[in-house]
């Protein structure tokens, strides 16, 4: 006689062999996270305690520790001049044209030089020259908004004794 077989439902394969498999994984995936979370906790702590606690005492350390990181005061940075930010882009605008310059096949050292040269000895000057002169006429309620209004007479500003550069 030929030996019986049986026949095993979808849903009785899944409890059987899939079901197990992915808890597994589901398991190592949670054991890799807390052990990436219990490195960065005892790297910002600098404290390597935590490293032999087991799973819960880690988690509780771990939320403490954001918990005092949420309280602590927030730095606050000074607000960037509108120089500082020119000067930024200028530098950005010195590097590109450099590695255009460099990349470009044929292109003359002495040419490149140069324009390096220059592009930093305007920065120099620049950086020497003082901010710009900003309107600072208030302008009343009442304004109309219209350019006029903006106006400054020449005898209230004096004009700089250099032009300013502007990259437009």
């Amino acid at each position: 006689m030929a030996p019986q077989m049986e026949f095993v439902s979808k849903t009785q394969h899944y409890l059987k062999v899939k079901k197990p498999q992915l808890e597994r994984e589901r398991r190592a995936r949670i054991n890799k996270c807390l052990d990436n979370l219990k490195e960065l906790v005892a790297e910002f702590q600098g404290n390597d305690s935590i490293l032999h606690m087991d799973k819960a005492e880690m988690l509780e350390n771990a939320v403490n520790f954001i918990k005092t990181q949420v309280r602590k005061p927030k730095v606050t940075t000074r607000p960037q001049m509108p120089m500082d930010s020119f000067r930024h882009g200028y530098m950005n605008a010195v590097n590109e044209v450099s590695r255009v310059m460099a990349a470009t096949p044929g292109m003359s050292v002495q040419l490149g030089k140069a324009v390096m040269i220059h592009l930093g000895c305007e920065y120099n000057r620049l950086s020497e020259a003082t901010t710009p002169i900003e309107n600072t006429a208030p302008m009343s309620p009442a304004s109309s908004g219209y350019h006029s209004d903006e106006d400054i007479s020449p005898a209230a500003s004096p004009a700089p004794s250099t032009p300013i550069w502007r990259p437009w």
